[in-house]
């Protein structure tokens, strides 16, 4: 016979689930405590300090004190001042040359000396002809007295009506042919004997002398050479002792320049040193090639310089300054601060004071050179003047560049 089931499982008891629910009260009664120690922490401590920013260092720049020069700058040659240039007086060929290029010679120095070309044969043939007219101009001074004498003759005649009319004016002809005779034989004579003194003043001019002193430059003279009267430069004496400075200056840069304010230059020949003068003359026209279909005009500005010791020679490059404006121990700050003015004059620019402030000040610009710019107010020595992160485009050049 079969057992009935029971329809419910048997459950066993057990003693571990109280210990299990003291365990998790226990947890919950530490995170509680944890949790209100946290909480009476953070009401009596102080919020936490913000994070420092990083300082930005400011670029800067003092104003300092400086001497500025403004200048147009351009480039020329170094010339002789004065010379002469020396030819033959006759024609002929040179029998001797006595100088050399670069002696120096006094006035009155023998250079040259030429054989003329004009013949004693020359000479002695107009001395001929010169005889001849004056033994012509005595057979026509007698023929004169005697045609004088018959038309005085023939005038008396005239008066008492004892001769014709036509022998009267025959012999008064005859006495004006005579006389033309004689004058037209005089301006011959005067002639040949002018021909004869040219030719023997031509046979005395046979040396070339130095019609000044100074140093012999360029030579073209050769003995055995053909010259030609007054045609030909043999050669040049040059006074070395004061030099000209020859400037193409740009049409732009022409006008601010005047008669006798201060120039310099420099030579590579001798680096490091500096001649000075005054300037002399600016020229009214261009320079060759220059102005012409649309090209800019140039024009050539003179100055003069003393060369003492000849270091200087003709020819030389020379990089020229014309001085503008001279300003000495001003307060100065670099070009690159410089901006186009406004309508008052003036431009600003940011001072860092000695907080750390930044002030935005009015100033006005004076004369400026190649890296530095007067200030003429507004800053004063020593003082910070902020670098712009982008530098701005520099107004006005003050030193002008002819090229």
């Amino acid at each position: 016979m079969t057992e009935p089931h029971d329809p419910l499982p048997h459950v066993v008891p057990t003693t571990h689930a109280p210990a299990r629910q003291k365990a998790w009260w226990s947890v919950v009664a530490l995170v509680l405590v944890l949790g209100g120690g946290y909480a009476l922490y953070a009401r009596q401590s102080p919020p936490p300090a913000p994070p420092k920013p990083i300082p930005v260092k400011l670029e800067t720049v003092a104003v300092e004190r400086a001497d500025l020069e403004q200048v147009v700058n351009a480039t020329g040659n170094v010339v002789a001042q004065d010379y002469v240039d020396v030819g033959s007086k006759v024609a002929g060929q040179i029998s001797d040359v006595e100088v050399v290029i670069g002696e120096a010679v006094k006035a009155g120095r023998l250079l040259a000396t030429v054989a003329p070309a004009v013949q004693n044969s020359r000479i002695e043939s107009n001395r001929a002809t010169l005889a001849r007219l004056k033994a012509e101009l005595a057979g026509q001074n007698a023929q004169l007295d005697f045609a004088q004498l018959q038309f005085q003759r023939q005038t008396q005649l005239k008066a008492e009506n004892a001769t014709r009319e036509e022998s009267y004016e025959s012999s008064r002809m005859n006495m004006y042919a005579a006389a033309s005779r004689v004058d037209a034989t005089n301006a011959q004579i005067q002639q040949t004997e002018a021909a004869i003194r040219e030719d023997e003043a031509v046979q005395k001019q046979t040396r070339i002398e130095a019609p000044v002193s100074g140093t012999i430059v360029t030579l073209n003279a050769r003995p055995g050479q053909m010259v030609s009267a007054n045609q030909e430069v043999l050669m040049r004496i040059a006074d070395l002792s004061r030099m000209t400075v020859q400037v193409p200056v740009s049409e732009e840069d022409v006008t601010r320049l005047q008669k006798g304010m201060t120039a310099y230059f420099t030579t590579p020949g001798y680096p490091g040193k500096r001649w000075s003068g005054k300037l002399r003359q600016i020229m009214l026209l261009p320079t060759d090639d220059s102005g012409r279909q649309g090209k800019k005009a140039y024009y050539t500005v003179l100055f003069d310089v003393a060369n003492p010791s000849r270091e200087l020679m003709s020819g030389m490059s020379a990089d020229v300054y014309f001085v503008l404006a001279r300003a000495e121990h001003v307060p100065a700050i670099p070009r690159s601060l410089v901006t186009k003015p406004g309508m008052d004059g003036t431009q600003t620019v940011k001072v860092v004071l000695a907080d750390g402030t930044l002030e935005t000040r009015k100033i006005k610009i004076g004369i400026r050179d190649g890296e530095r710019a007067q200030v003429l107010s507004g800053l004063k020595e020593g003082e910070q003047v902020l670098l712009p992160a982008n530098p701005p485009a520099p107004a006005g050049d003050g030193n002008a560049a002819a090229k």
